[in-house]
């Protein structure tokens, strides 16, 4: 019987005796922070046990997916290396909610084995609590399990419970014997069952939670009114035993993907042999790999995220001793989609990003992983080791691996044990915790404070009781009508002017799927209530606010009132609701099907969408998606809505949100041909109501997951509107008219990187420029210069100040600048000395002579003049002409002097 026989079977035995079969729920479990993962069938019903949910039915039946990623019963070094560690496994469970109980459950998990299964009931033992005489009577009587068979062990082995307090019970556990057939018609004792158990000879195949305690603070057990069965078998256990094989790896769930990973590398699976251990770890880890993506979650440095990415640089890493240095892990990966999807079609569904964040992953460490193995062996000959101990790594290092290379301290852990040393384990946390408060030093000073978990209400904490028996229910109006016409329930004084109400009719929606509570008010003539709140008390709205007026107190149980939703808030509520439901398919038509929603916001103001996506959307695709939304507003599609059976509508195509949880009948919220989702909240009835959708920003808020927020109806007006007063305000500080604004700006930018080249220029051209000509001669005995240069100022004022420093460092000199500007502008200037000018050389005389060569005219006074250049192209012929003028002047006016 393949594995995929066995499952059904168990599900349609269990079916076919008044159970209700449940899916899977996903390996994030819904609304349970105490859990990082689902390990067991149970956690879906976990609310049920503990009395806060109710369902339809009593009875139920799942195979379950499950992951168990380390910790004291499944430590991830561990897999690979034994029979039966996985990380990811399948539980089938059975469960009555206060229906059948010990004699039925028994009774069932007994026929099952023996008779649906076929399974020698020679070969299977039983263990009870040795508190539990009833089951072990049961066992007996109803099952015909022989005395000798029946083993009583203590609380750690056969006794259950949730938490320190709550719900418990005894348990009991049927095991399969493995020993040779010469041993196995010979009961052991009780201490040689356990020992034999741990040595592996026999099986535990089944687990029988008898939950029928609650257990108080201090420790003592009370009889629960409504005794529950939960019970747990190993699909991987039970398929060993029915295959006739030793291990869970020779099973039929994973020989395909052993032969997968033989295919990569060439060489078949030998079990015994070192390779084999890398081998299993693949095959194990690539299911983890595929579920967890398929459930949502991706690579990251903590929490969940980490479980995955510490999972999957393990599978790489033993790809790597096989000497795979390409990617090999996503080809087991895609081997357990190919397997594994018709049982559980969210891996089809996903296949392509599933894939795909395989892949990436893999890529990444592979390109660290040979620089680790290297920083690694370096250190390795520094080690030395002190007496008969081992060389320890230190724990610096192992950060250091840890930091750089993205190596888990774990995986060091392992490498290093290959080459015989140990690892400071305790100094690589310290280093770790360092750094960590470093990061949160780093936050806080950039946000301005310490890290704040931000709530949108905080009145769901308020304490509220119903002190009288209600005489009647509640009944929640709010889909149908904004005001109600009712009576008050109960009151609850809570202090400080707070009072809460329960209303007969109750139309305020109470903050739950992403949407917030509604606002409104509560009044009769005398006195007058402003909803501040809405709250939940169990199965009951409740509203709070401070009354005005006359207040009746607690004698306002069993008045007539009217309650009124604040419209405009509730209808803006509604427009974001239905474009998050609009912005959600967009996302998947542009992204594609691996977008999933991971939270939201609908609030009157705005919205905030976040979703599965591994990168930044670029341009195009914020455009295409945003246009998308808007296609689809325009378009006015109705929103119809109807309640249903869970079961039916996922099966016509209802999408049901990640990590939510659904009653048997739901709410779907359809808009045809655009979006069918599971949903309780509030909507506009045609997409049109919706007005206009405008992103406002994008952002990434954790690994794999992107936020995106958005403004819909009088909230997209007034954004828009605040661009517009905005850019009048900045073309007026620019002196232009709104419409030439984008033109000014580039005109500004173009200026500005002109400026910045000419500063660099100035910067690499020193202060003295670049000199074309320079000369010396003697006037009346005494040394003369001339200096011509080029030099790249930003306005003529630079020249001059260069001119002002030439004539206070100069005696008797002339300079001739041919000044460059930005703006392809160009100016001559002259520049003389007191000396020079007493020698006969004018500033105003010689610009005449130097600017004729470049087609310009100026003028001045004896110590500076400029001119303009009409040909930019001769400046430096001016330049060099300057020395011949300067000279001939220096003799007209020695000449005239000489006749005198």
């Amino acid at each position: 019987m393949n594995s995929a026989e066995i499952r059904q079977k168990f599900l349609d035995f269990f079916q076919a005796r008044g159970h209700e079969i449940c899916p899977s729920s996903p390996l994030v479990p819904a609304g349970d922070p105490t859990l990082l993962f689902t390990n067991a069938g149970m956690v879906q019903f976990k609310g049920v046990f503990l009395g806060s949910e109710a369902l339809l039915f009593k009875r139920a039946v799942t195979a379950q997916k499950c992951i168990r990623a380390g910790g004291k019963h499944n430590d991830l070094e561990e897999v690979g290396r034994t029979a039966r560690h996985h990380t990811f496994f399948e539980m089938l469970g059975n469960f009555s909610f206060g229906d059948y109980f010990k004699p039925e459950a028994v009774a069932y998990a007994w026929e099952f084995l023996t008779e649906a299964l076929g399974l020698n009931p020679d070969r299977l033992f039983v263990t009870v609590h040795h508190t539990d005489n009833e089951a072990a009577r049961l066992w007996t009587d109803v099952a015909g399990v022989a005395p000798e068979r029946i083993h009583c062990l203590g609380d750690k082995d056969n006794f259950w419970q949730m938490a320190d307090t709550g719900p418990c019970g005894p348990c009991s556990e049927i095991h399969y014997d493995l020993r040779p057939a010469k041993e196995r018609g010979i009961a052991p004792g009780t201490r040689e069952f356990e020992q034999r158990g741990e040595a592996g000879e026999f099986l535990e195949l089944w687990n029988l939670v008898f939950m029928q305690f609650d257990r108080d603070p201090s420790g003592a057990l009370h009889i629960l009114p409504a005794p529950s069965i939960d019970t747990g078998a190993g699909l991987e256990r039970i398929a060993t035993v029915l295959q006739g094989v030793s291990t869970n790896y020779e099973t039929d769930l994973f020989l395909p993907l052993l032969a997968r990973v033989a295919g990569i590398t060439g060489r078949p699976y030998r079990a015994d042999t070192g390779e084999g251990v890398s081998y299993r770890v693949l095959a194990d880890h690539a299911r983890a790999v595929a579920f967890l993506l398929a459930d949502g979650v991706f690579p990251a440095n903590e929490g969940r995220g980490y479980v995955l990415r510490r999972i999957l640089r393990r599978g790489v890493r033993h790809g790597w001793l096989l000497g795979q240095r390409e990617p090999a892990l996503v080809q087991v990966v895609e081997s357990v989609v190919d397997g594994m999807a018709d049982a559980y079609p969210e891996l089809e569904v996903q296949r392509e990003s599933i894939l795909a964040a395989t892949r990436r992953e893999e890529e990444r460490f592979l390109a660290t992983i040979d620089g680790g193995v290297e920083r690694l062996r370096r250190v390795a000959p520094r080690l030395r080791s002190e007496g008969s101990h081992r060389p320890v790594v230190p724990g610096a290092e192992v950060f250091r691996l840890y930091d750089t290379y993205g190596f888990p301290a774990d995986l060091t852990r392992i490498m290093a044990d290959e080459r015989g040393y140990d690892v400071d384990i305790e100094g690589f946390e310290k280093a770790l915790a360092v750094q960590r408060e470093r990061s949160r030093a780093d936050r806080r000073s950039k946000d301005g404070g310490p890290d704040v978990a931000l709530t949108l209400t905080d009145t769901g904490s308020l304490p509220f009781t119903v002190v009288d028996d209600l005489e009647t229910g509640q009944t929640f109006v709010g889909y149908d009508s904004l005001t109600a016409s009712t009576r008050v329930l109960a009151f609850r004084d809570l202090g400080g002017g707070l009072v809460k109400l329960i209303l007969e009719a109750h139309p305020f929606y109470a903050e739950g799927g992403g949407q917030v509570s509604d606002r409104g008010s509560v009044w009769t003539p005398e006195w007058s209530m402003e909803v501040e709140g809405v709250t939940r008390s169990g199965e009951l709205l409740g509203v709070h606010g401070r009354p005005t007026g006359d207040f009746p107190g607690a004698s306002v149980k069993g008045s007539e009132v009217t309650a009124r939703v604040a419209a405009d808030v509730r209808h803006d509520t509604e427009r974001n609701h239905t474009a998050t439901h609009l912005l959600h398919e967009a996302l998947r038509s542009v992204l594609g099907s691996h977008v999933r929603q991971r939270g939201s916001l609908v609030a009157p103001d705005r919205l905030r969408f976040d979703f599965a996506h591994t990168a930044p959307l670029a341009d195009a695709e914020l455009e295409a998606v945003e246009a998308r939304v808007n296609e689809s507003i325009r378009a006015c599609h109705p929103v119809r809505i109807r309640v249903q059976p869970y079961e039916v509508a996922v099966k016509a195509g209802a999408m049901a949100l990640f990590g939510e949880k659904y009653d048997s009948e739901v709410r779907v919220v359809e808009i045809p041909g655009v979006s069918t989702e599971l949903c309780g909240g509030t909507h506009v009835r045609y997409t049109g109501e919706v007005g206009v959708f405008k992103v406002t920003s994008e952002t990434g808020v954790a690994a794999g997951v992107r936020r995106l927020e958005a403004v819909t109806g009088r909230a997209a007006y007034l954004y828009l509107n605040s661009y517009k007063d905005r850019i009048q305000a900045l073309a007026a500080f620019m002196k232009t008219a709104p419409a030439n604004l984008e033109k000014r700006v580039r005109q500004l930018m173009a200026e500005n990187a002109e400026l910045e080249e000419w500063v660099e220029g100035l910067r690499h051209q020193g202060s003295g420029g670049e000199v074309v000509a320079e000369d010396g001669f003697t006037v009346d005995g005494r040394p003369a210069i001339y200096r011509g240069v080029r030099l790249k100022v930003r306005s003529p004022g630079d020249a001059r100040g260069w001119g002002d420093a030439f004539r206070e460092s100069s005696k008797i000199g002339v300079a001739v600048v041919g000044a460059e500007m930005p703006g392809e502008k160009y100016a001559l200037l002259v520049f003389a000395t007191d000396r020079a000018i007493a020698a006969g050389v004018k500033a105003d005389v010689l610009i005449k002579e130097v600017a004729a060569v470049v087609g310009g005219r100026g003028g001045g006074r004896p110590h500076m003049a400029q001119a303009g250049v009409a040909e930019p192209e001769r400046i430096n012929d001016a330049i060099r002409a300057g020395a011949d003028f300067m000279k001939r002047l220096i003799s007209e006016s020695s000449q005239r002097t000489s006749a005198q």
